[in-house]
């Protein structure tokens, strides 16, 4: 009689590819509901870090926060104490679906050998967009993604003499990097492809973090398109290229953006959305694989409030992901039901906020909508330190559903986002949203909160059939 590959080796094998917040998160999940002797736990990581903080990677790069390895949750150690075998260095180069194993690079010697697995957890993140452009590879030009990569880039700052810094984006990474270029003493320039910078907002929201970041010294360069990175006789980057001009850099960070990191998953023949991310059902189950999953910044997830697959690379996604998939894996049961597109973000003491959907986005989803902008203050007007800030929000035309919030202001801004991701979640219109019974003080905010006076004023457009 054959025996099953579990039998064989008397206990269920967990494989996890990455080692970052999905996978390790998974693989720890696992193992507080499933001890030693009745699963086995083999995690690869192709870098130095495991279970770091990639969203602190511009404070460290601009100083506010100090030593690298703040940023680490959990070193590998602390993994392997907990009886997880994880194999730093180590890169997954192909997975056999049929075979269920997966095939093994050493980084560093280049040694490969296969593992076989009952589970598998696909945790492979995301990679920076890097164009294929003249001279995108030339000493001096950083993407940043991980700690090495944040590592490399304090290298050239540290041993480069000149004080010219140029970023290409103006996504979240590229405005991050700004300021933490800013806070370096840089001279900075931000060329950015879109007409304003932060295209997760809609084209008036951005253009009031250009005029900020403006006044902040950041010369702004919108609408316009890389052609080539300029090189010195010494191979060092020198300038970033545009069709209509050239600006002189000693460093150049890309901050386009990110894509799933899926290649391997593409070569095994598993289910990509239009996004490139793993699709997967609630429980983070890979789409037609009993004993696959995947999560983290390589899978799409579900919009909530559009219907529609979204691609979101963020840490509180793969954080949760990690521990639903260990829950399923470990026994238990639970699901990811989906997001509503929160993210803050800050350059200097901007604060940028956003939940929900964009006009482009409701449009897309074939959602009737009217829109409605406020300007308010973070306190009471009279209380020192009243900063202002603008609240823009979107509401279904016939139902008033809230759509989305938008939010450009100074401190106490940003986290005012919760506000409205907690009420799209739980799908309530904007007339309900005026009854939302928050804390009021003078310190912390006005006798009308300005998302209750976007909400307001939402309301008597909706009624009114405004746009």
């Amino acid at each position: 009689m054959n025996m099953s590959r579990t039998e064989e080796r008397s206990r269920e094998r967990l494989v996890v590819i990455g080692g970052d917040a999905a996978g390790m998160s998974a693989a720890s999940q696992a193992r507080r509901l499933r001890g030693p002797d009745e699963l086995e736990i083999v995690a690869f990581e192709r870098g130095h870090f495991t279970s770091f903080s990639a969203c602190g990677i511009p404070y460290w790069v601009g100083g506010d926060v100090p030593e690298r390895d703040r940023l680490i949750a959990r070193a590998p150690e602390e993994h392997r104490a907990r009886d997880i075998d994880l194999r730093m260095r180590t890169e997954v180069v192909e997975i056999d679906v049929e075979g269920a194993r997966v095939r093994a690079r050493d980084v560093d010697s280049g040694a490969e050998s296969w593992t076989s697995y009952d589970k598998l957890v696909i945790a492979t993140g995301a990679r920076p967009i890097r164009p294929d452009l003249p001279g995108v590879d030339a000493p001096g030009v950083h993407g940043v993604q991980t700690l090495d990569d944040g590592q490399a880039l304090l290298d050239t700052l540290t041993a480069t003499e000149g004080r010219r810094a140029v970023v290409v984006g103006a996504g979240y990474i590229g405005v991050e990097m700004a300021e933490a270029l800013i806070n370096r003493g840089y001279e900075v320039t931000v060329v950015n492809r879109g007409k304003e910078p932060m295209s997760t907002l809609d084209p008036d929201m951005g253009r009031l973090v250009h005029r900020a970041m403006e006044g902040m010294g950041i010369t702004m360069i919108d609408d316009a398109e890389v052609t080539a990175l300029r090189t010195g006789d010494d191979g060092r980057v020198r300038a970033v290229v545009t069709e209509d001009a050239e600006y002189p850099a000693d460093v150049v960070v890309l901050g386009i953006g990110v894509r799933p990191e899926t290649e391997l998953a593409k070569a095994a023949g598993l289910p990509l959305g239009d996004h490139g991310g793993l699709l997967t059902d609630l429980s983070m189950r890979v789409r037609g694989h009993e004993d696959i999953w995947a999560g983290g910044d390589c899978v799409e997830v579900h919009d909530l409030v559009s219907g529609l697959e979204r691609h979101i690379p963020l840490g509180t996604h793969a954080n949760k992901h990690g521990q639903i998939i260990g829950a399923n894996i470990g026994g238990g049961y639970a699901t990811f039901p989906g997001v509503v597109g929160t993210a803050v973000s800050k350059v200097c003491d901007l604060e940028i906020a956003r939940t929900g959907l964009r006009e482009k986005d409701a449009h897309r989803a074939g959602l009737q909508y009217v829109t409605v902008t406020i300007e308010s203050t973070s306190r009471a007007g009279y209380y020192p330190g009243a900063a202002p800030m603008t609240v823009k929000m979107l509401a279904e035309r016939r139902t008033g559903r809230l759509l989305g919030v938008q939010i450009v202001g100074r401190e106490g801004a940003g986290k005012r986002v919760d506000i409205a991701a907690v009420a799209l979640t739980a799908g309530m219109t904007v007339e309900q949203m005026t009854s939302l019974d928050l804390g009021y003080a003078p310190p912390f905010s006005p006798v009308w909160d300005p998302i209750l006076v976007a909400a307001r004023k939402a309301v008597a457009a909706v009624r009114s059939g405004a746009s």
